[in-house]
């Protein structure tokens, strides 16, 4: 089988591998037929980092968490990349009983079993049954390379999914696939975001920094909006973004180089919600200070500096929660999916290009917001499933 490889800065591969199969009685076997580029891969795609961040690390420049998660040499290939996908159900083991062969599901970005006691607490993306295959590593997850185990990369072929009855959700009759293209990650992301914040201040006042976590800014202003949150207010400087925001409903405010560095002069108004997607202090602090008493902020990006500055009085004197880390996708998926079936959340508005599977290599280097790669799906639910034994259980 086929699988999308990061090679290095600006240069991607389709490999082959061995075909997965069937190993425990709770696995299932994937193929994805809709892909999309997590904001965080853009980072190597775009720019020559694995040296710069292994140098880093190495005199304290980079914060050494950066390590435990991609490695001594992040981001450092040939890897599979991609951990935001769409697939259908092509086999399942024995002990599958919630799914069939044909389901439509959304397969999580982080690996998990549903049963340890971190998943019990919804800490799925720090499931202690997975990171035994990944020792000494951060996380168990697709498109991270060997650093965060053998679970290979999205954009491919097929897929073993673990505890699939658990992993895997169904995408609801009647959603286009599209539209969840990324709530393996980046789409759930924004939701936790937003929705839990509005849900004990319903109608609050939402500010959304913008930029290095591109797409999640943009689902998060849009599922603000769709959420009943009163203003909006959304700060990026490039204007390709503000005219997604502006179509969600958002008010936009754009920014200047000048205004990045000391967004707090830009950023008056207080905001009972703060999502933080520009992956810089400047943009963190100024999150913290725009939030009304009691507000939450959560960052969603990447904060690879040793020392990122947080301003504690500041949250002191106004009762601020800052919220910061993975996402752990897999308890939020039912309530998202649930949610885009009753509003028709529109998420499908953040995609910038949408490219054939064929294309992906090319693809997936363009400098584009959201990149998603599509392709039809096999249609098995239309004909009779196969067990793991190859036997018909149709």
């Amino acid at each position: 089988m086929r699988e999308l490889n990061f090679i290095k800065s600006g240069l991607l591969q389709w490999r082959d591998k061995p075909d997965p199969a069937v190993i425990d009685p709770t696995d299932a076997l994937v193929r994805p037929f809709v892909a999309s580029r997590c904001d965080g891969d853009t980072l190597p795609i775009h720019r020559p980092v694995a040296r710069v961040l292994q140098l880093g690390l190495r005199v304290g420049l980079i914060d050494p968490a950066v390590g435990s998660i991609a490695g001594a040499v992040p981001f450092r290939g040939p890897f599979a990349i991609g951990h935001e996908c769409v697939a259908e159900v092509t086999q399942v083991g024995p002990e599958v009983t919630q799914l069939h062969v044909g389901d439509i599901v959304i397969v999580p970005w982080a690996v998990s079993c549903g049963t340890c006691p971190e998943c019990m607490r919804g800490l799925t993306a720090k499931c202690s049954t997975t990171a035994t295959t990944s020792p000494g590593k951060t996380l168990a997850a697709f498109g991270f390379g060997s650093s965060s185990g053998p679970w290979g990369g999205m954009v491919a072929d097929s897929l073993r999914i673990p505890y699939a009855d658990h992993m895997l959700v169904k995408v609801p009759n009647g959603v286009d696939p599209l539209r969840v293209a990324a709530a393996s990650d980046n789409l759930a992301d924004a939701w936790r975001a937003i929705a839990p914040p509005l849900r004990e201040r319903p109608g609050g006042r939402v500010l959304v920094i913008g930029g290095g976590a591109q797409s999640i800014g943009l689902y998060a202003a849009g599922l603000a909006i769709a959420y009943g949150a009163s203003v909006v207010d959304y700060y990026d400087d490039r204007q390709s973004r503000l005219d997604v925001a502006a179509a969600y409903g958002a008010v936009v405010h754009k920014l200047d180089g000048t205004k990045r560095k000391s967004l707090d002069s830009a950023v008056r108004d207080r905001y009972d919600v703060a999502v933080e997607a520009s992956a810089q202090g400047a943009g963190l602090a100024a999150a913290l200070r725009a939030l009304r008493p009691g507000g939450i902020c959560t960052a969603t990006g990447y904060y690879f500096a040793s020392g990122i500055k947080v301003p504690i009085m500041d949250m002191y004197a106004t009762s601020a929660t800052l919220k910061v880390g993975v996402s752990h996708v897999r308890p939020h998926l039912p309530e998202l999916l649930d949610f885009i079936v009753r509003s028709n959340f529109s998420a499908e508005l953040v995609t910038s290009v949408l490219a054939d599977w064929e294309d992906a290599p090319e693809a997936y280097a363009t400098h584009t917001t959201k990149l998603v790669l599509h392709r039809q799906p096999l249609g098995l639910a239309d004909r009779p499933r196969q067990a793991s034994n190859g036997r018909s259980i149709a």
